[in-house]
């Protein structure tokens, strides 16, 4: 029971959006963290597509295991590895048993281990890109690369707002709940208490959206009033926005060492 409720603890609606907090803002310090957008981007871009047509265990166990290193280098908060890897086993053990009802035997593990690194590589390539960048960074990054200045904004302002929608989102859970009359019986495996949970839940969307909606017209409404059309439009402007972005030597060096890093793998998987 104790393990159960600092579990629970852990994973209470405060603790969660203190851990987007810190994925959107605490990693700053990081080496990761002071690369260029466009450097990350390139490197996510290999290392987010190429694993799809890699069929070698050994050079998929070595991105997966430089995939490793970068997530530590990140460093990701620990309830966004847990989430992925409740994902993918999830993922994996639904494919085993349908394999197993439409007929399949234990082949079928190798390839579902293969699928399962895959997707293991291209999500921790992910985390390891978008934790390693504050959203005004990630934001400047996709301006840059010449992304419409209304795109990478709603990017940022959905980082942003994301924490102020869970915890407007748990103040209207409590309210349903304040209001609304729980099951006096759990009844078999708490099936009454699920479903009771589940409902306000579904319920508690509702007034969620209404408030978003409210306060996006806002939000566009003043921020029209200090031109940021004129401004996402105008080349001066994104100049002197995107001035602090350069390409320096560190860039440079992480990107010649991934390369040196994929050829040293791809040398071994041809050898054995």
């Amino acid at each position: 029971m104790d393990y159960a409720r600092k579990l629970f603890d852990k994973l209470s609606v405060e603790q969660v959006k203190i851990e987007l907090l810190n994925t959107a803002y605490g990693n700053g310090n990081t080496f990761l963290a002071r690369l260029d957008p466009r450097t990350m981007f390139i490197w996510y871009l290999f290392f987010g597509l190429v694993p799809w047509f890699i069929h070698d265990e050994i050079l998929l166990a070595g991105m997966l295991l430089f995939m490793i290193v970068t997530t530590i280098m990140a460093r990701v908060s620990p309830l966004i590895i847990f989430i992925l890897c409740l994902g993918l086993l999830g993922q994996g053990g639904y494919l085993l048993i349908v394999s197993f009802l439409f007929g399949g035997d234990l082949t079928v593990m190798m390839p579902l281990i293969l699928l399962t690194i895959k997707v293991s590589i291209i999500s921790l390539a992910s985390i390891t890109v978008f934790c390693s960048m504050d959203p005004e960074k990630l934001s400047d990054g996709l301006l840059k690369i010449g992304l419409p200045g209304q795109v990478s904004f709603s990017i940022a302002y959905g980082y942003r707002m994301l924490p102020s929608l869970i915890e407007e989102y748990h103040h209207v859970f409590l309210s349903f709940r304040l209001r609304g009359k729980a099951p006096e019986k759990h009844g078999i495996f708490y099936y009454r208490s699920i479903i009771y949970f589940v409902k306000i839940a579904m319920l508690s969307f509702y007034p969620l959206l209404l408030s978003t909606a409210k306060r996006s017209r806002t939000t566009v409404e003043a921020l029209e009033t200090r031109g940021s059309l004129y401004a996402f439009n105008h080349p001066k402007v994104k100049a002197i926005k995107l001035q602090h972005l350069k390409i320096e030597w560190r860039d440079y060096g992480f990107l010649a060492f991934s390369i040196l890093y994929m050829t040293f793998v791809f040398m071994i998987a041809r050898m054995y």
